[in-house]
């Protein structure tokens, strides 16, 4: 059985990575996570683009464990606010990983945005990086509209304020299935796919 790195500490990355790439190849891959390496360090996201992140933090973790790595980065888009938070997305209010004073900031920029205006989308950029210095990356994109006020009490991130274009709920009230069937990290493990076929196939 091939090990894959997932170059994540985001529990609830760690738990999509988990449900969309046993999909991928089941029963084929053994997922890592960093706590098995706790002396790796996180990797500081310098990128100026979704891309140059992924392959930073799929890099750096591939060479300090020896193993094939996978990593995203990825984020939330607002037409009305010029494409932010963007790549700035998971540290918007100014802390790292502060889900709820992240969300709060943009509904705040958003309070006076009418509906029509409210256009926005996630991005996932997906890289696999192998220990011979082969990479790859894959994008996806989940296009919808922001709400004016939380609701549901699923996902994680921006989820609860970010209704998918065609539903009428917000992606916070979505199942776990339902959510990774059209979402922007199961648009890009998708695609990145045919190459984690490739690696177990011990031809990558």
């Amino acid at each position: 059985m091939k090990q894959l790195l997932l170059a994540t500490r985001n529990k609830g990355k760690i738990e999509e990575f988990h449900r969309i790439l046993e999909e991928i190849a089941p029963g084929e891959i053994e997922l890592v996570g960093l706590d098995r390496f706790p002396e790796t360090h996180d990797v500081e996201e310098t990128g100026k683009t979704f891309q140059e992140n992924a392959l930073l933090k799929a890099t750096q973790m591939c060479q300090a464990t020896g193993l094939p790595a996978i990593a995203d980065d990825s984020g939330l888009c607002v037409d009305a606010l010029g494409g932010d938070p963007g790549i700035f997305s998971a540290r918007w209010a100014g802390k790292h990983g502060d889900d709820e004073a992240n969300l709060n900031k943009v509904l705040d920029q958003m309070k006076e945005v009418k509906d029509g205006d409210r256009s926005a989308y996630f991005i996932c950029v997906a890289a696999l990086v192998l220990p011979d210095g082969t990479s790859y990356c894959e994008e996806g994109r989940f296009y919808g509209t922001l709400l004016h006020h939380p609701v549901g009490e699923n996902g994680f991130g921006y989820d609860p304020i970010f209704q998918p274009a065609g539903q009428v709920i917000s992606s916070a009230q979505m199942s776990a299935v339902e959510k990774d069937a059209m979402s922007h990290r199961g648009k890009a493990l998708r695609a990145i796919a045919p190459h984690v076929r490739k690696m177990v196939a011990g031809l990558g």
